[in-house]
Order: structure tokens, then sequence, then C-alpha cells
């Protein structure tokens, strides 16, 4: 029922440098300032999080619409040291701050460096097999081809999230809503939103 949930497309690397990709839909940003900072949740410990805790980075890579197909084939149970990039038909593309590559195909790329790695306990205090990873983002990547006038046109990414079972959404269409004053954005010079 918590839909749409964006998708956390992973990728990163270990240190024989062995690539991983995987999407995750428990992910989002979860803070702007000072720093951004990401999550994603892994519901076992799959190879993303093992590689993460061996090098301490990994990249965010933007799932869209025309990458669907890909996306979905790096979810499949590969066998380690199978590469879900060359498995899925995408590139590894060098990134600019950290070692794990980025997907070349996607439009927009957020290079992290790992803050931590939190198991997950139930309202008993037991352990979960499942997987907190915060990242604070150390680089970005836009294709220039999706910024107009300065700003970052989303619809034209048409990125995709997941709406639960086998089912998925598209943004492809945009609209606004001006949130009430003291809501947030910009910050008058009185210090007073």
């Amino acid at each position: 029922m918590i839909v749409p949930r964006p998708i956390g497309w992973i990728s990163s690397i270990n240190h024989d440098g062995a690539f991983n990709l995987a999407p995750y839909s428990f992910f989002n940003a979860i803070a702007s300032t000072p720093v951004c900072i990401i999550a994603f949740s892994s519901e076992g410990r799959k190879d993303s999080v093992a590689f993460i805790e061996e090098t301490r980075e990994f990249v965010w890579n933007m799932p869209t619409y025309a990458l669907r197909d890909a996306m979905n084939a790096s979810s499949a149970p590969l066998p380690r040291g199978t590469s879900e990039f060359a498995h899925a038909g995408l590139t590894p593309a060098p990134s600019t701050i950290v070692k794990a590559p980025r997907v070349a195909e996607s439009p927009c790329a957020l290079e992290c460096r790992l803050i931590e790695i939190v198991t997950l306990n139930d309202v008993e205090g037991q352990q979960i097999n499942n997987f907190l990873v915060l990242g604070q983002v150390v680089g970005v990547h836009i294709d220039d081809a999706y910024i107009n006038d300065g700003r970052i046109d989303t619809a034209a990414m048409q990125p995709i999230a997941r709406c639960g079972y086998a089912d998925y959404a598209v943004v492809d269409t945009l609209f606004s809503i001006a949130r009430p004053r003291g809501a947030g954005g910009d910050v008058t010079t009185s210090g007073v939103r």
C-alpha cells in the first residue's frame, strides 16, 4: 500500500574488483541538508550489502521506463561473480569519486560513501534479516539533455517506481502545488519560512 516507491538501483564493487548491480524497492532520500543522505534496505544479506561493507561506497542509478527490462534483469539471482551488468546488457561507467561503477545508460546517478549499515530489529528487539544501508552523496551525474533552465526535467527521464507485486509506475507528468507559508521552501532573510 505504500506506493509508488522509488527504486534504489544500486551498483557496488568489492575488494577484488567484482561489480554488483541490483534494484531495491525499499529506497529513498532521507536528508537533503547539510548533506544529502540516501538509504536502502536489503531483505537478506545480499552481495550489495557485502560489497558495500567491504569498500564503503556505492552508486544509486535512476531506473527509467526505457531501462525497465534491464533493471528487472539485474534482479536475477545470479551466481556470485557473474556480472549483472553483462546479464542485463548494461555498460559499467567509471564514477568520478568512488570506485563503484555507475550504469552508463542511466540519465543520472549519485555516488555515495557509506555512513553505516544497520541490522534491523523487531519490536521485541530480535534481529531480523534486513539491513538498512545509509550513504552520503559525494558525487552527482546528470545527463545535460534533461536539464532545462537550470532545473532537472524529471518527467522527461521517465523514472519508474515500484507499486508492489509485479506492478510499476512511470513518472511522466508533473504538477505543482505551492506549500503553505511556514511549511518549507525558501527561508527569508529574517529566518522565518
